[in-house]
């Protein structure tokens, strides 16, 4: 581990979870957002997401913990972890009202199409919890995207681009209701951008808690959950808000040319 190394993963992570930033910016400067573009973009993410997770992610935490632990238990546990981090982030989701919750986003429809808005004091809370919300589904995205740059660059950059985009709609669902609250633009997207830094922060919290015992094993655990939280992602927000702000097979047009890509990129690095 070098530091160049580190600084690479870190900046990567800092990328992923500041792209809040750009959601925050369309919702302010775009008259309408364009949902058919908004449901390929979420389709495309949860496709570089599910291919990456579980023909790249999965594999190699596999190998790890099997050279580790002989090819059966490695095996074992390799999917217990798996299933552990699909666990860890439905846990997260259970215990965030839905409604302030952003994986549950359609109430921004109404915002944007012009209907009649709730109360501003319900609309700053909605904001405020939005934010919180996200920077807590963030964290282990970070932590995501760090390893995943860690253990190799172009994986990481990968796994980044991906998490970029679906932060995209979440910068929205912060700074919309901020902004109707307030009228403040400014207010708005900085506690949008405030709630992605959440990433690089949990991206720094894995490098500190795991450095001191990093070794295969290690790597083989948090690598298999990081799969099973990106796979929980892309099927219980990325591929129902692709379905709810566009068209089915735009939505699904999106996810198979992701995980072209995903393969592509994979076969010209490999």
């Amino acid at each position: 581990m070098t530091i160049q190394s580190l600084l690479f993963a870190i900046g990567l992570t800092a990328f992923a979870g500041l792209s809040t930033s750009i959601g925050s910016a369309m919702a302010f400067f775009s008259k309408k957002l364009n949902p058919r573009f908004l449901a390929a973009s979420l389709g495309f993410s949860a496709g570089v997401m599910i291919y990456v997770s579980l023909i790249e992610i999965f594999a190699k935490a596999r190998d790890s913990l099997s050279s580790y632990l002989g090819s059966q238990n490695g095996y074992r546990l390799t999917v217990a972890a798996f299933f552990c981090g699909i666990a860890l982030i439905a846990l997260i989701d259970k215990l965030i009202p839905s409604y302030e919750n952003p994986h549950e986003i359609a109430h921004l429809k109404g915002m944007n199409n012009g209907k009649q808005l709730p109360s501003e004091k319900k609309l700053l809370r909605m904001g405020m919890f939005s934010a919180l919300a996200i920077g807590i589904h963030n964290f282990p995205e970070g932590l995501a995207t760090f390893m995943g740059a860690m253990n190799d660059p172009s994986l990481g950059i990968s796994i980044a681009v991906a998490i970029a985009i679906h932060n995209i709609p979440e910068g929205v669902a912060v700074s919309v209701p901020i902004y109707f609250a307030t009228r403040s633009r400014k207010k708005a997207f900085w506690l949008s951008s405030l709630s992605g830094l959440a990433e690089p922060v949990g991206a720094l919290f894995g490098f500190f808690l795991f450095r001191q015992f990093f070794n295969s094993l290690t790597f083989g655990l948090v690598f298999a959950a990081v799969a099973g939280i990106m796979i929980y992602i892309s099927l219980d927000e990325l591929l129902p808000t692709a379905e709810e702000y566009g068209e089915h097979h735009v939505a699904i047009g999106g996810l198979i040319a992701g995980m072209m890509v995903m393969a592509v990129s994979l076969l010209l690095f490999a």
